[in-house]
């Protein structure tokens, strides 16, 4: 979920003797014209998966990238890569890569992250330009070949993090059976939003901290290797509720409705209503905040990722603010404020939701 270039995981660990990092500062020897050897590579960190991030040089032109095969897939990768650069969407250049290894070097976007760029002054330009570049992806065509599906299987496994890591595992909260079928209930509506509202491209991590700005202030995209073909209002609820950044609630609806009436006139979407329009936004949104408690739990019991928990209060006010809206969906809130909000009070990363990401 965080970009290696965002500020760095305090919880990234390496082994006494690296000899993956090794064996990548030779490659990275042997693939650029550099003559001093070894190469020392600087750290940037890690992202939630399991890729890490090196500079090796000042003032720097490429990034070398450890992708371990064993949880990477770093031939999808580079066609994602490719594929958006095709839309004329800025992703990193990659000179060199070797898929069997996990290495590569792709280009250096820089330190100018959207999270940091975007302020009060800054705001409305710099998501008019996200939202821009997000409606270039959006014309894209399917490539089914390409591009998995965001079906309802995959729905429903990324919500299921949300019971097992951050019911089961973080608060050691046990569900009864009519508490999962209350869940399965919400779990299906969310499905059904999701897949009744037209399918497009979807970055699937598209926030603040995986957008930069380049030296020509236009926007570069990274960590795509994701992508799937999904929901069209995925990744701009991912960007107007983002996890690390909140603005106002009427900010955020107008941006998502001024998005809505540039995808009709592009013809990605047909002539929803406003409601509607803000329904999809609303449920895609919860589908993602829901999944995003469970992911961020797996981060810090599972990978020792510790940081994410802090982010967990804002997550859990999105999650509740949409529940709150929606009758259907008053039942998940109740509960959740009854049985769950108890046991989130009691960790040490716990700050009150109600004003969490409040600038």
């Amino acid at each position: 979920m965080t970009s290696p270039q965002s500020p760095l995981n305090p919880d990234a660990a390496s082994s006494p003797i690296d000899t993956r990092k090794l064996a990548l500062a030779n490659w990275v020897t042997q693939n650029t014209s550099e003559h001093e050897h070894p190469i020392e590579l600087h750290s940037l960190g890690s992202d939630a998966g399991f890729r890490r991030y090196f500079r090796y040089q000042t003032p720097s032109q490429w990034l070398a990238v450890d992708a371990p095969p064993a949880t990477e897939d770093t031939q999808q990768f580079l066609a994602i890569a490719r594929f958006m650069a095709q839309q004329g969407v800025r992703s990193p250049a990659i000179p060199a890569a070797d898929a069997t290894q996990g290495f590569l070097l792709v280009e250096d976007f820089g330190d100018r992250l959207f999270f940091r760029e975007a302020t009060s002054d800054t705001a409305d330009a710099l998501y008019q330009q996200a939202m821009n570049t997000l409606l270039q992806l959006h014309r894209s065509q399917d490539d089914s070949a390409l591009i998995p599906r965001y079906d309802r299987a995959l729905l429903r496994r990324e919500l299921e993090i949300f019971s097992e890591w951050f019911v089961g595992n973080l608060l050691g909260y046990p569900l009864s059976d009519t508490e999962q079928q209350m869940l399965n209930t919400l779990f299906n509506q969310l499905e059904d939003s999701a897949l009744a509202q037209p399918q497009t491209f979807v970055h699937r991590d598209y926030h603040s901290r995986n957008l930069l700005l380049l030296t020509d202030n236009s926007l570069g995209v990274i960590d795509f290797q994701g992508a799937l073909w999904g929901g069209v209002t995925y990744d701009l609820v991912s960007l107007l509720r983002d996890c690390y950044l909140r603005w106002p609630s009427d900010q955020v609806n107008r941006w998502a409705l001024d998005y809505r009436t540039k995808a009709i006139s592009a013809g990605i979407i047909p002539a929803v209503s406003e409601a509607e329009f803000l329904r999809w936004f609303d449920l895609l949104g919860l589908q993602r905040h829901i999944k995003v408690l469970g992911i961020f739990a797996r981060l810090c019991l599972r990978d020792n990722k510790t940081g994410y928990l802090n982010d967990l209060p804002l997550v859990i006010r999105y999650t509740l603010e949409v529940a709150e809206q929606y009758p259907e969906l008053q039942a998940f809130a109740d509960w959740f404020k009854q049985r769950l909000l108890p046991l989130a009070e009691q960790q040490s990363w716990y700050q009150d939701y109600r004003t969490a990401g409040d600038q």
